[in-house]
């Protein structure tokens, strides 16, 4: 027996079964678990996008599973597996990498930033599986430089709609804004978790 969590989810911990180092934590579905069982590689449940997703599959970088564990509790799951690339998107071999050696913040998740997190999983998958009339495909065959156009012209058309003390267009022209600054920083390999760390810094 697995014991689920209020969202119906297990918490996962992903070991390399050669070095025994941590990878990540993730959580998984009893449908994901039953597809980790079946395929042998891991399949989690992503809570941010309420959907399967099958670690690797625009990456290249799968857990092939070598065993299964549950703690005492029936509430954690330890896999360790074979990992066929980085385990982390920033293309690290693990998620953990910074040190905390003294007190650090605690803070909330912000549900915009999921928000913005879900938008910028779309578009890096845009980037890797092209589809045919996707916008933001199209825009990352035009190149860095057309790109780069866009976010000088949504944030052009963003402060004409401020001047203007026009708020619904100033919403829109943010919204486009926000959109090509993802897919830049997308075309550069670039997370949004990089962007958040470095405005940590700004907060005093």
């Amino acid at each position: 027996m697995v014991k689920l969590d209020n969202n119906k989810l297990v918490p996962t911990i992903i070991q390399n079964a050669t070095t025994n180092d941590i990878i990540t934590l993730g959580y998984m579905s009893p449908e994901s678990f039953e597809l980790t069982l079946k395929n042998n590689q891991v399949w989690f449940f992503s809570r941010s996008r309420s959907e399967l997703w099958h670690k690797g599959k625009t990456s290249g970088n799968y857990f092939n599973v070598q065993s299964i564990l549950q703690d005492c509790d029936s509430d954690s799951i330890l896999i360790k597996v074979h990992p066929t690339g980085p385990g982390c998107h920033t293309g690290n071999n693990t998620c953990f990498t910074k040190e905390i050696t003294d007190l650090p913040e605690f803070t909330f998740a912000n549900q915009n930033e999921t928000i913005l997190q879900q938008i910028f999983t779309i578009i890096e998958d845009r980037k890797l599986n092209p589809k045919k009339g996707s916008y933001t495909s199209k825009l990352f065959t035009a190149g860095i430089e057309q790109i780069s156009k866009k976010v000088i012209e949504e944030a052009g058309e963003s402060a004409i709609a401020a001047t203007k003390e026009d708020k619904n267009s100033l919403i829109y022209e943010v919204a486009d804004l926000f959109f090509h600054t993802l897919v830049l920083i997308a075309a550069l390999n670039v997370s949004p978790t990089n962007i958040w760390e470095e405005l940590e810094k700004r907060k005093n």
